[in-house]
C-alpha cells in the first residue's frame, strides 16, 4: 500500500498557478538565456576571428580558423559544459539545488567578462586564452541544466508542471535570437563608424583594426542577463521535495512553502518513512531495475538530438555560404561578414527557433511528453532528408528559399520536440535524491552528441572534391551526405523515444515510486523509519 503523501508536496502538486511560478519561471529562465546566448554566439564571431587572427597576407581568400584550432574554439565551452553538468547535478543532490544556484551563475558572469578580454602577445595566444575562459564558461552553464530544471519541477504543480520547465528552457530561444540582435547592431555600428573596402579589393584594409573590439563586446554582452537574476536567485528558499525528501525536514520544508504559497501548511509531526527499497543508490541493482531503461531512454535521445542540433546550429552559417544564401567572403569586408552572418542566424531564430519553443510551452501538458517527442524526432528526420537527396536542387539560386525555409522547419521541430522534451523528463522521473544527478547525466550525454556534431560536422561537411575544401581540411562526405547522417541520427532519436515514459499529470512521486509503500517495493522487508524533528 502506498503511503500518504507529505501535506505540503501534496500542496505545491495541486496549487493553483500564482505569481511564485512565473517569478521562478523569470529567475531560472534567465540563467538559460545566458546559457544559450554564450553557447551560440561564438559562431557569429568565428568567421571574425580568422580574418584578424589568421590573415596570411597575399592570400586570395580571407583568412580562417585552422581546423584544430576552429574545433577547439566552438566545441570547448560543450566539454565545460559536460563536466558541469556531471559535477553540478550530483553536488546538486548533496548539498541542496539552492546553495549551488548561485555558484554556477557567478562562474558564467565573471568567464563571460573574461572570455571578452581573451590576451596575448600571438594569435595563438589569444585563441589559447578564448578557449581556457569559455572552457569554465561552459562548466558553469552546465550545472545550470540540472539545477534549473529540477528546481522548475520541484516548485510546480503537476497540471502544469511540463510548460512550467518548458518555459525555463524555452528562454534558450530568446537567448539565441538576442545574440544575433546584439551581433547585428554591434557589427552595424561598427560598419558604419569605420567603413572598409571589401576583401577582393584591399586584402588589409577589409578588417580595419577596431573589428577586433566586435567579438568581444559580443562575448561579454551575455554577463549582463545573469548578473542582474543573481539576487533573486539568491532569495529562493530550498525546494520542499529537497528540504522533506533528502534533508528530511518536514517542518522546514512546509515553513518554506507556506511563504511562497500564502497558504498555512500544518507543520506535519509525524514521521517520514523511508522504505529500503526506496534508500537505493544510482549504482545499485534496484535503480537498475527501476529506472535502468528510463536513463537509457533519456540519455540516448539527448546525445543523439544534440548531434544534429547543435551542428546545424553552430554551422548554419556555413550551410548557407555552400548555398550561396551568405555571400562568398572576399566580396565583403570583416564587418560586413558578421553582419550577414548575424542577420541569417537571427530571420532563423526568429520564425523557426523561438516559436518552436513557445509551441512546446502550449501543447506539453496536453499532447504529452511522449508524443511531442515523437512527432519533433519524426519531422527533423523527413525534412533533413527533404534537404539532402535532393540537396543539387536546393543549391540553385531559385531555390534558396526553399532550402531556408525546410531548414527552418527542421529548427521548429526540434524545439516543438525533442530539444525541449530531452530538458523536460529527466527533471520528473527520477526519484529526489538521485533528480539532480540523473538530469546532470543525461544532460551530460546530450553535451557529448553536441561534442560529436561540433567537431564531426566541421570535417564531415567539407567537399569530396579536393579544390573545394577550407584551407587546411581534408576532403570530407560533402553537405548533402552530412546531412543523409543527420537525418538517421534523427530516426536513431525516434526509436529510443520509446524508452522513455510519459509523466503528463503525474506527481513526481508517483513517477519515480517514492511514495510507495513497504509491501509494493520491498515485500516484506523490515521498513525503516526516520523521525522529523519539530
Amino acid at each position: 500500500m502506498a503511503k500518504d503523501q507529505l501535506q505540503v508536496l501534496n500542496a505545491l502538486d495541486v496549487a493553483k498557478t500564482q505569481l511564485y511560478h512565473f517569478t521562478a519561471i523569470v529567475i531560472a529562465g534567465m540563467g538559460f538565456f545566458t546559457d544559450a546566448y554564450d553557447l551560440f554566439c561564438i559562431s557569429l564571431v568565428t568567421k571574425l576571428l580568422g580574418r584578424i587572427y589568421y590573415h596570411h597576407e597575399g592570400d586570395n581568400k580571407p583568412g580562417i580558423l585552422p581546423p584544430g584550432i576552429s574545433a577547439a574554439v566552438n566545441g570547448v565551452a560543450f566539454v565545460g559544459t559536460l563536466s558541469g553538468q556531471l559535477f553540478f547535478g550530483w553536488l546538486g543532490d548533496k548539498m541542496g539545488r539552492k546553495r549551488v544556484y548561485g555558484m554556477t551563475l557567478m562562474i558564467m558572469v565573471i568567464c563571460s567578462i573574461a572570455s571578452g578580454l581573451s590576451f596575448g602577445k600571438t594569435s595563438s595566444g589569444v585563441i589559447a586564452t578564448l578557449c581556457f575562459f569559455r572552457f569554465w564558461l561552459g562548466f558553469g552553464i552546465g550545472g545550470d541544466y540540472p539545477l534549473s530544471a529540477t528546481i522548475m519541477s520541484e516548485y510546480a504543480n503537476k497540471k502544469t508542471r511540463g510548460a512550467f520547465i518548458s518555459a525555463v528552457f524555452a528562454m534558450q530561444g530568446f537567448g539565441i535570437l538576442t545574440g544575433g540582435i546584439v551581433a547585428l547592431v554591434v557589427s552595424g555600428s561598427f560598419k558604419n563608424a569605420y567603413p572598409a573596402p571589401i576583401y577582393s579589393v584591399n586584402n588589409e584594409g577589409s578588417t580595419p583594426p577596431e573589428a577586433d573590439f566586435v567579438w568581444r563586446i559580443i562575448l561579454m554582452f551575455g554577463a549582463i542577463p545573469a548578473l542582474l537574476t543573481y539576487y533573486w536567485r539568491m532569495k529562493m528558499p530550498e525546494t520542499a521535495r529537497y528540504t522533506a525528501l533528502v534533508a528530511k525536514n518536514a517542518t522546514k520544508a512546509a515553513s518554506d512553502m507556506s511563504k511562497v504559497l500564502n497558504v498555512e501548511i500544518e507543520a506535519e509531526k509525524e514521521k517520514i518513512v523511508e522504505t529500503q527499497g526506496n534508500s537505493f543508490g544510482l549504482f545499485t541493482k534496484e535503480f537498475l531495475h527501476r529506472h535502468g531503461l528510463h536513463l537509457l531512454g533519456t540519455t540516448s535521445t539527448w546525445f543523439l538530438l544534440d548531434i544534429a542540433f547543435y551542428s546545424q546550429n553552430l554551422f548554419q552559417k556555413d550551410i548557407f555560404s555552400k548555398i550561396g544564401w551568405i555571400p562568398h567572403p572576399e566580396t565583403m569586408n570583416a564587418l560586413d561578414e558578421v553582419f550577414k552572418i548575424a542577420k541569417a542566424q537571427t530571420l532563423i531564430a526568429l520564425c523557426s527557433t523561438v516559436p518552436g519553443y513557445w509551441f512546446t510551452v502550449a501543447f506539453i501538458d496536453r499532447m504529452g511528453r511522449f508524443a511531442i517527442q515523437l512527432m519533433g524526432f519524426f519531422f527533423m528526420t523527413v525534412f533533413m532528408f527533404a534537404l539532402a537527396i535532393p540537396y543539387n536542387h536546393w543549391t540553385k539560386k531559385e531555390n534558396r528559399i526553399g532550402f531556408v525555409i525546410m531548414y527552418s522547419l527542421t529548427f521548429f521541430f526540434a524545439n516543438f520536440g525533442p530539444n525541449a522534451t530531452t530538458f523536460v523528463v529527466p527533471a520528473e522521473i527520477f526519484p529526489a535524491r538521485l533528480r539532480s544527478t540523473c538530469h546532470g547525466i543525461s544532460a551530460a550525454a546530450g553535451k557529448a552528441g553536441a561534442i560529436v556534431g561540433a567537431f564531426g560536422f566541421l570535417y564531415a561537411a567539407q567537399s569530396t572534391d579536393p579544390s573545394k575544401v577550407d584551407t587546411g581540411y581534408p576532403t570530407g562526405i560533402g553537405v548533402k551526405n552530412a546531412l543523409i547522417v543527420l537525418g538517421c541520427v534523427n530516426f536513431l532519436g525516434m526509436l529510443f523515444t520509446l524508452l522513455v515514459p510519459e509523466s503528463k499529470g503525474r506527481s513526481l512521486e508517483e513517477m519515480s515510486k517514492e511514495n510507495e509503500g513497504e509491501e509494493e517495493i520491498t515485500k516484506g522487508e523490515n521498513a525503516q523509519t526516520i523521525p522529523v524533528s519539530v
